[in-house]
């Protein structure tokens, strides 16, 4: 009788890889957990298809290169015949299309061989989780076709992609704060979009109640022009724009790349700066925003697990043929106290810290509950001068990016 993770309180999974040796070792980290029950092993992508339609499990841990049918074209025929199943993918370094591609297919996550049980146990629970969510609105989309290369970033607004190495990095402070910080600096137009859709919270930190969501703009019939983007985004006293997260976490399955395509060209012609606060999963729409980026801010802060997913994210961004100047490293909430200095952390991650800024908890929280950014209320403080001195490096830096692009564009033309 196939399994059914509607009927039952275990989180069934599959598991799908040509080496025995993963599959036991995937069997092992599971072994414990009371809620996960294995319910099948496949040693190739073909039965590992067959299996999911068989067993319809609710989670798939996929391998990405095995013979035969690879874990891809496996993942596209598992979401459109299994829609219910959700795909995480494993991996290891140096697959720079697969892993694009593997979100692209249907994969909700990915994990970078090797793991560890907390990772992999920590992903399972995740996608199982939204994935419940998402079935409260609609089914699964179908898959997306697959993307080769990243597309090359937008002519007009310069875009920086906030993304956090671990919960309670201070992502969204920092998002929040350099959007206030760059249009003070450069008194030039700022947009500020809340990606994280399940539960974004910039709403909060801006204290713009009540105001319209990206929701509004997804209707079948909707047509997404000029006018409905700047009715539906939200005005700040600080003059930045925010085009704020779905109220509800359901409605963040309505959202489908070609909405967000839409968004982003039109706001490109609207803005000359776009700060997008991400969400901490590898979803197509996180792609897509680290693609079309001419800047990604990766806010780690100093404690072990935090700095082991920055390495990890500079796995990625270089698997996806990321240059290395594309990402700005920040160090956040700093006070010396952990015994890992800037430099080790340099070392272990093999890229370089952009800026440290200094750990205020105090000043965060009461911001926060405020609903009013440091950088305005409290400008003076030296938390809030830190970020001034961000935002001047960042425009620095996009600047003279954009400016090495024009020219290698004008030597191309030659």
């Amino acid at each position: 009788m196939p399994a059914s993770g509607a009927n039952s309180p275990k989180i069934h999974v599959l598991i799908v890889d040509d080496i025995a040796e993963t599959r036991e070792n995937v069997k092992k980290l599971l072994y414990f957990e009371d809620d996960i029950e294995i319910v099948g092993v496949a040693a190739d992508g073909r039965e590992g298809v067959d299996l999911a339609v068989k067993l319809q499990p609710d989670i798939v841990l996929m391998d990405i290169n095995m013979p035969g049918m690879d874990g891809i074209a496996a993942s596209e025929a598992i979401s459109s015949q299994v829609p219910n199943a959700q795909v995480v993918m494993m991996s290891v370094q140096g697959e720079a299309d697969y892993l694009r591609r593997s979100m692209l297919a249907g994969a909700r996550e990915f994990l970078i061989k090797p793991f560890s049980g907390d990772e992999l146990i920590n992903s399972i629970h995740r996608v199982h989780q939204l994935a419940a969510t998402r079935r409260v609105a609609m089914p699964p989309p179908p898959a997306t076709a697959p993307v080769v290369a990243p597309p090359p970033p937008p002519i007009g607004a310069k875009i920086i992609a906030v993304f956090g190495s671990k919960g309670g990095a201070g992502t969204s402070t920092l998002a929040v704060n350099l959007a206030v910080a760059l249009r003070e600096e450069t008194k030039e137009r700022v947009a500020l979009v809340d990606a994280n859709f399940e539960f974004g919270d910039i709403g909060v930190f801006l204290n713009l109640p009540n105001s319209r969501t990206i929701a509004e703009m997804t209707g079948e019939k909707t047509e997404i022009d000029e006018d409905l983007l700047d009715g539906t985004m939200a005005s700040h006293t600080s003059g930045v724009k925010v085009l704020l997260a779905p109220p509800r976490p359901e409605l963040a399955e309505l959202i489908k790349t070609d909405h967000l395509k839409r968004i982003m060209d039109l706001l490109s012609n609207a803005f000359d700066y776009i700060v997008i606060d991400l969400w901490k999963s590898f979803h197509e729409a996180t792609i897509l925003f680290l693609d079309l980026a001419d800047q990604i801010v990766l806010v780690s802060t100093s404690d072990i697990s935090a700095i082991k997913n920055a390495k990890l994210f500079f796995e990625l961004t270089d698997a996806l043929g990321y240059p290395s100047e594309k990402t700005f490293f920040v160090l956040n909430k700093e006070d010396g106290r952990s015994g890992i200095t800037a430099k080790d952390i340099q070392a272990s991650i093999k890229h370089p810290v952009g800026i440290t800024l200094p750990k205020d908890e105090r000043t965060s929280i009461l911001a926060l509950n405020r609903g009013v950014p440091f950088v305005l209320s409290q400008r003076k403080l030296p938390l809030a001068q830190a970020y001034y001195t961000m935002a001047r490096l960042l425009v620095e830096r996009l600047a003279t990016m954009r400016q090495t692009t024009a020219m290698a564009a004008r030597s191309a033309k030659r």
